[in-house]
């Protein structure tokens, strides 16, 4: 069968459309929990989130709607695929130290739709390659096939050390030009102009000449070093002044509309600064900087408000008592930016620590980062499980703001394994979105979720009750030794479809005595007070806890 001239033209650009016939959960609500990015729809009340699976990745369009109470309810859910070769999310993003490549960048970019990066299978097996971006459409409640649209690769880049030097790491959008603005490390800036059409798009391709304080050209067949050049990690786009911001390995930059180039901050002016981001009322722009050493990362936030501020002031860490904290509470933490929100006045920057699973997001208000009252009646600043953000202990990947009605700006959240949460009122109480295994009554079914952990993590015991029941839940070893006891009697009520306690009927791979247990296969056993038994399977892999 012929092409179509829609369709040549995009093979021909190496643009691929992926069938929506590859394998996905079509009745579920996400594509799948394992959601790694959360960004606002084109239309009021929706949400896009990229999840990957186990065999592909998707994005889902959520249409959603509030009641009157403040819970936000799924009215309408649309789910298209990726190919299994290609997806937002690098296999680097668990463990990677750099800042840059700890955040999956999103942004909306007029008739492309909102982009996403997009990583490849490099030669090792592993999506470690990086290869252009992730174009999706969505408009009056409906969501388009996903285009993987590919980046031309300058020759240039075959002498760096590694492929993830050039990963795309920021978007900005100029709506005026109808360019797309990508940051690409070492491979600096590439401008992705849609103006003639999106199906007939020029690239082009600049890097940092931090000496010269100039933006040159980098053409496709040019043979350049690209290690005497400043590398460009994020991107940020004003619309009011038409400035380009430019966050890059010396420094915060700026690019006016005539294509000046100017350093946009003394303070920050030697600083390896990793991300910048615009917006809020008054406006202001949060810069994050962030340098690896021997053991450990030095990271901070800063923050400059668009009218009244002369330069960058690091961000302070206020207390309980109200008082700032001497300490860069940032710093001591090993945090790294994945996102930031903007509703109003406020600002929240959700974070992850290098090197541990510790996920949530910040408050900042006028003063600094606010602290709230913990347990042990000391100052905390993290906002996650802890405070009903998520109903499990997960890791928080993504967050942004979004219209969720005419007078409600909503919060969301993405998550590794429990989905999404959405607040519709400025994060004080949170609403669960994800999939829901289908259970049987009376411990017909017992699901383990995820069924495959390690010592110190999670896996979600999910069951369902006809009628309120007392529970026992019990694990035992392959050869029937009890080695946990998680609860007993505890009360549940009977729900349509899970009875769970998502913060107490969890299994993290530990004995009675909080040892690791020994990498294999474990039976889980639920009993009610009803007579009726259920039994689960979970594997762990063992581990330190």
């Amino acid at each position: 069968m012929a092409l179509s001239l829609k369709n040549r033209t995009m093979r021909s650009l190496g643009i691929v459309a992926i069938s929506a016939g590859c394998a996905f959960a079509a009745n579920e609500t996400l594509f799948s929990n394992w959601a790694f990015s959360v960004a606002p729809g084109n239309s009021k009340g929706t949400l896009l989130v990229f999840s990957r699976g186990e065999l592909n990745s998707g994005v889902t369009l959520l249409n959603l709607t509030v009641t009157s109470s403040g819970q936000v309810h799924v009215d309408k859910t649309v789910q298209e695929s990726l190919s299994d070769s290609m997806t937002a999310v690098h296999d680097g993003f668990y463990n990677d130290v750099y800042a840059e490549h700890r955040r999956i960048p999103v942004t909306k970019a007029g008739k492309l739709g909102t982009v996403f990066p997009m990583f490849g299978i490099d030669n090792s097996g592993n999506f470690m390659n990086p290869e252009g971006f992730i174009a999706a459409q969505n408009a009056n409640g409906t969501l388009s096939t996903p285009l993987e649209t590919p980046l031309e690769l300058p020759s240039a880049a075959n002498d760096l050390d590694s492929a993830m030097t050039y990963a795309v790491s920021g978007f900005a959008y100029d709506s005026t030009k109808s360019t797309l603005w990508i940051a690409r490390g070492m491979l600096g800036l590439t401008g992705y102009d849609i103006s003639r059409g999106a199906l007939d798009p020029k690239e082009f391709h600049l890097i940092f000449n931090r000496n010269e304080k100039r933006l040159d050209t980098l053409k496709l067949n040019a043979s350049k070093n690209l290690k005497k050049f400043t590398e460009i990690f994020d991107v940020a786009f004003d619309n009011e002044s038409q400035t380009l911001w430019l966050a890059t390995a010396k420094g915060l930059w700026k690019l006016d509309n005539s294509g000046k180039l100017a350093s946009a901050s003394k303070a920050l002016d030697t600083m390896r600064v990793t991300g910048v981001w615009l917006g809020g009322s008054p406006p202001q722009i949060i810069a994050e900087t962030s340098t690896q050493k021997k053991e450990s990362i030095s990271g901070s936030l800063w923050r400059k408000y668009a009218d009244s501020s002369k330069d960058f002031a690091k961000v302070p860490f206020i207390g309980i008592d109200g008082k700032a904290l001497k300490k860069d509470v940032y710093d001591n933490a090993d945090y790294t930016v994945s996102d930031v929100a903007f509703v109003g006045k406020e600002t929240f920057i959700a974070v992850r620590a290098v090197g541990s699973s510790e996920s949530g997001f910040l408050k900042l208000d006028s003063l600094g980062v606010r602290a709230y009252e913990n347990d042990d009646e000391e100052s905390a600043w993290l906002y996650g499980f802890n405070m009903g953000v998520t109903d499990r202990d997960v890791v928080i990947w993504s967050m942004t703001s979004f219209p969720l009605t005419k007078d409600i700006e909503g919060l969301a959240i993405a998550t590794y394994g429990n989905g999404i949460s959405v607040s519709a009122d400025t994060g004080k109480t949170w609403t669960s979105i994800q999939n829901r295994a289908k259970l049987s009554g009376d411990l017909g079914t017992i699901r383990m979720v995820p069924s495959v952990i390690t010592a110190g993590s999670e896996s979600l015991v999910s069951y369902k009750v006809s009628k309120d029941s007392k529970i026992t839940i019990e694990v035992f070893s392959y050869d029937m030794k009890k080695v946990r006891k998680i609860v007993k009697s505890a009360p549940r009520f009977a729900d349509a479809s899970r009875s769970t306690n998502a913060k107490e009927d969890v299994w993290d791979g530990l004995d009675d005595r909080g040892n690791p247990c020994t990498m294999g296969v474990y039976y889980v056993r639920v009993k009610d007070n009803h007579g009726h038994v259920g039994w689960g399977k979970v594997m762990t892999l063992g581990g330190g806890r």
